[in-house]
């Protein structure tokens, strides 16, 4: 929010009867001076005494007219306004404050505050914030039923630490008070994410658990589904409306089971409970759905292939291919028997639970599968190529895919789990060029690698093909 500062001169009104008396006082005093000066003038050192006086009542005079002028006529200070109806006491240039190095650096901050609802509480804590030197930026309210939730963006001075900041709102009137740094992508008001986010999710509906959150900050998302790979039902489906359990929300998945949101550290608020309703049955409303686009690469043999999103409607197609592809491939993808792989593919090509590129050759048969899988707040990377497309690169260029779809999305990392023995996807692993982190447990290997945006590959390792 914008502080605005408003500076208004008062005038002392002016009354007739001060005047009166005034002039009354001074015929009193020309009346007084007169008699002490027939007195004193008649006595041999009169007039000495005369300009002594004089001299005494201008020195008086002068003294009281600079002490006047120094302590009735200083600036006043100034009243800082808040969106919120508050004021927030500012002092003046006259005023000790602050070194100027110390103002200049600042730092972004996340809060969020429980206070009573009664007049007043909002006031407290912005005079608070104010004695620090701290600009409310933007601030949003969560009714509750004994009290408000009041969310903050910060810009405090560098030097104030987060635990100094959570001591004074307590004193101030906040409890369950929680902190955490801010960034720039915070600066942009909340009306305006939130139509983003739906935009993103009415385009794309793999956007969906993303959306979710980054409106809600840090907290671990699960889609379930209706029921288990062997037909039988998984858990109770919520009721349409959803349920808000303090830390938990449970809402219903449009594509059929439910969707549960869990952040520990922080209590839901029934406002951000009905953004989220909002946006699942945005969701709801649109139906199945991705975009559409598709690149035509040329392999170096010469062989053109069409990499693509890939949904549900495809798994006719990559159930053909798995029974093109030998038990081994299948073994080392899906790290079980290979007789249950194709029970997978209705699951993995739903984009409730992550994005999906398909490659296909000219005549149109899927010869490859990439993966990016939510898996609460981490994300998986998988693949698989057809065992007459391996060592072509096709692989590699599905893994540089789905990490620049990773950082697009804002994830921090992307994991893949396979066997020691499979150096090819250890290979496709390392091509990316980023930070890899290796754990191996009885023949499992899990590769994380932290994601850079400006490291990560952008070009495609193939010549791109004019359609």
């Amino acid at each position: 929010m914008t502080d605005v500062t408003s500076a208004k001169t008062a005038r002392r009104p002016h009354h007739w009867r001060r005047d009166l008396v005034e002039l009354a006082a001074l015929f009193t005093a020309v009346a007084v001076a007169d008699a002490v000066a027939n007195m004193i003038g008649h006595r041999p050192d009169g007039p000495f005494l005369l300009i002594t006086s004089a001299v005494i009542l201008v020195a008086t005079a002068t003294f009281h007219t600079w002490w006047a002028r120094r302590h009735s006529h200083a600036p006043p200070a100034e009243i800082t306004h808040t969106a919120g109806g508050s004021a927030a006491y500012v002092p003046t240039a006259t005023e000790p404050t602050e070194q100027d190095d110390d103002v200049r650096e600042t730092t972004l901050w996340r809060m969020r505050t429980t206070v009573r609802d009664t007049p007043g509480s909002l006031a407290a804590l912005c005079i608070a914030l104010a004695q620090y030197r701290v600009d409310i930026l933007t601030l949003q309210t969560h009714p509750l039923a004994d009290g408000t939730v009041d969310e903050f963006l910060l810009r405090a001075p560098a030097s104030l630490q987060a635990q100094q900041l959570t001591r004074e709102i307590s004193a101030a009137g906040g409890s369950s008070t929680w902190i955490e740094r801010a960034d720039a992508h915070d600066l942009v008001d909340t009306p305006t994410r939130v139509l983003g986010l739906a935009t993103r999710t009415a385009l794309d509906a793999a956007e969906l658990p993303l959306a979710l959150r980054q409106l809600l900050g840090r907290c671990t998302i699960h889609s379930l589904p209706a029921v288990t790979l062997t037909g039988r039902p998984l858990g109770d489906t919520p009721p349409v409306e959803g349920v808000l359990e303090d830390t938990v929300m449970r809402l219903r998945d449009p594509n059929g089971g439910a969707i549960t949101i869990e952040r520990p550290y922080l209590p839901f608020t029934p406002t951000e409970f009905a953004r989220v309703r909002a946006l699942v049955e945005l969701d709801a409303r649109l139906g199945p759905r991705i975009p559409r686009s598709e690149d035509v690469l040329t392999l170096p043999e010469g062989n053109e292939i069409t990499v693509r999103r890939a949904d549900q409607g495809d798994v006719e197609a990559a159930t053909a291919m798995h029974e093109r592809c030998s038990d081994r491939t299948l073994s080392l993808r899906y790290h079980g028997p290979v007789g249950d792989a194709g029970r997978y593919l209705n699951h993995l090509l739903s984009p409730r639970f992550g994005r999906t590129l398909t490659v296909q050759t000219a005549s149109g048969r899927l010869v490859a599968l990439g993966h990016l899988l939510w898996d609460g707040d981490e994300t998986e990377v998988a693949l698989l190529v057809e065992d007459a497309w391996q060592r072509r690169g096709i692989g590699s260029e599905l893994l540089g895919r789905l990490v620049a779809l990773a950082v697009e999305a804002g994830c921090e990392s992307v994991y893949a789990v396979t066997q020691s023995s499979n150096t090819g996807m250890v290979a496709a692993m390392r091509g990316l060029g980023l930070p890899l982190d290796y754990q191996i447990e009885e023949g499992t290997l899990v590769i994380t690698a932290r994601l850079d945006s400006t490291a990560v590959r952008s070009h495609s390792l193939f010549e791109q093909a004019e359609r």
